[in-house]
């Protein structure tokens, strides 16, 4: 196996564990739990972007283009819309 499929299946890895950390915090109602889980999800981001660095420096993967401020001003717009009407089912 060469280093790219290495990194690769890394970061694969990395990117499930950052999800399910989201899904178990979300879940979690005990405090000190939460906060662990916290601790140890940020870890894993930190790790998830010392490995994207790497891919990116040899090559392995290429980032997405740079948006635009309008672009990005559209997304905000889409979810702020959905955010709105989430509130008003509350």
């Amino acid at each position: 196996m060469d280093e790219k499929t290495m990194v690769a299946d890394t970061l694969t890895q990395v990117n499930g564990s950052l999800d399910n950390y989201g899904y178990m915090i979300s879940q979690t109602a005990n405090p000190q739990l939460r906060q662990t889980l916290i601790q140890m999800r940020n870890s894993c981001e930190t790790s998830q972007y010392e490995l994207y660095q790497i891919a990116k420096q040899h090559g392995y993967y290429q980032p997405a283009a740079q948006v635009t401020r309008e672009e990005v001003d559209q997304v905000k717009a889409i979810f702020n819309g959905s955010t709105a009407s989430y509130k008003s089912m509350l």
